[in-house]
């Protein structure tokens, strides 16, 4: 989509006959996979929690109480949930999505592991049986629907399960006893670890998830925009062609005005001629950027340039078609760097600086500089700055200061352009008086490689 001068834009309609541009919507799923993958580390992390807290219940019911446990084969599951976690963690660093199932399948091992370890150790009398609420709540917030009801059911099952198949655990009968029960005190035990546990990954998965969505809510604003542009390009497209045959009389008009002896011979009508063939030039060139732009080149083809030259060009045809508008330049570049002329590049600025014109009649600066990775383009006016509201707004359609109807949309094709390439758009009001608005493109997006050539 060009950037020719349309900030004063009136509200348009698609004409009949013009399609409707279809824009694909947001890769929802490829952000759930994203998210899935920062929620599988969060139950990375928890499993291991799980394999010390398994050693240390080990230790102290064997070692301190005393209780006779099946060692050999508590160790086995204790070393198959560490195998499958450091694989868990090796797949992780590897691959950047996770599926839903990927998450169901971790959770369903989780649940097995604990099955083995309450099976092991006296089941249903087990205190830390109520572990497998922890399970079912973190299927709650990670799995789709079927996923957490096929967890629901496996964990209803197991508990069922450990009612009837289970090793006995050797614990004295004395519930009674309040705190000083060992029973008591596992479930005391267990209850605080749930809680912490819940909280702290519940806390960080939240997060996420809340990511996630913030993401998401951008690449959906991001995909309006676009079909708003693409809307506007077949529009803007149709209005160039149909512009393109009284330009072409205008300017035959003109040529014979000139050589006409009433203009002849009075210089001030000749003065104004030429003001007008300057105009009606820079019409044309708008109307050949926006045919370019839109693939109908008009026998113009892309020209290698360098960016300095580029920029220069840019600068001295603005100033050839703005005559009343002072535009001071200022390039720092430590090198020179091979381009190509691009037409969206040269009108998204020239639509910045037509912005700061409007708003600083009295002058206008324009700084370019590089650091090898980034071009950076500010465009310095001394009007009377933006609205602390505009500020926030910047980029957005039909948010403008002028207060005309369709104003708003120069910077909103600008930021839409920028951001295309890789690039940023942002304002502030300089304390001085008057505002800047920064373009950082990146350019490898502008500039050729050694290799490259036309």
């Amino acid at each position: 989509m060009p950037l020719s001068p349309l900030n004063e834009a009136p509200a348009l309609s698609a004409p009949q006959g013009v399609p409707t541009p279809q824009v694909k919507p947001p890769p929802a799923a490829q952000l759930d996979s994203v998210a899935g993958h920062k929620n599988m580390l969060q139950l990375i992390h928890l499993r291991w929690l799980a394999v010390g807290g398994q050693i240390a219940t080990i230790a102290v019911a064997s070692l301190v109480l005393d209780l006779p446990l099946p060692m050999p084969q508590m160790l086995e599951v204790l070393a198959c949930l560490i195998a499958f976690n450091i694989a868990s963690h090796l797949r992780w660093h590897e691959q950047r999505e996770v599926s839903n199932t990927e998450l169901f399948v971790a959770l369903l091992v989780d649940v097995a592991s604990l099955t083995a370890q309450l099976y092991l150790s006296g089941g249903t009398t087990n205190p830390f049986v109520f572990l497998y609420l922890l399970q079912v709540i973190l299927s709650a917030v990670l799995l789709e629907a079927w996923s957490t009801w096929t967890i629901v059911g496996i964990t209803t099952a197991c508990l069922a399960g450990l009612t009837l198949l289970s090793r006995p655990l050797a614990l004295p009968l004395d519930h009674n006893q309040g705190l000083a029960s060992l029973y008591v005190q596992g479930l005391l035990i267990c209850f605080v670890l749930n809680a912490i546990l819940l909280v702290t990954f519940m806390t960080r998965i939240h997060r996420n998830l809340q990511v996630r969505d913030a993401r998401l809510a951008d690449m959906r604003q991001q995909a309006a925009e676009h079909e708003h542009i693409v809307r506007m390009g077949l529009l803007a497209s149709g209005a160039a062609h149909e512009l393109g045959t009284p330009l072409s009389t205008l300017a035959v008009i003109l040529g014979d005005w000139r050589r006409m002896p009433e203009f002849k011979g009075n210089p001030d009508l000749l003065e104004e001629i030429n003001d007008m063939e300057i105009q009606l030039q820079r019409c044309k060139s708008i109307v050949s950027g926006i045919l370019l732009t839109a693939g109908e080149t008009r026998g113009e083809e892309s020209e290698e340039t360098t960016l300095s030259a580029f920029l220069e060009t840019l600068v001295q045809d603005w100033r050839l078609t703005r005559p009343h508008a002072p535009l001071a330049y200022q390039a720092t570049f430590p090198n020179d760097l091979p381009m190509v002329a691009d037409s969206a590049v040269r009108q998204m600025i020239d639509n910045v600086l037509d912005n700061a014109m409007e708003a600083s009649p009295q002058g206008l600066t324009l700084q370019a500089r590089h650091d090898g990775e980034e071009l950076t383009l500010e465009v310095l006016d001394q009007g009377p700055g933006f609205a602390p509201g505009m500020l926030q707004q910047i980029g957005k359609p039909y948010q403008s200061s002028k207060g005309r109807l369709g104003g708003g949309l120069g910077l909103f094709l600008v930021v839409n352009v920028a951001r295309s390439l890789g690039g940023t758009v942002s304002a502030r009001n300089r304390p001085e008086g008057g505002a800047v608005v920064t373009l950082k493109l990146p350019l490898g997006a502008l500039t050729l490689d050694d290799n490259t050539s036309l």
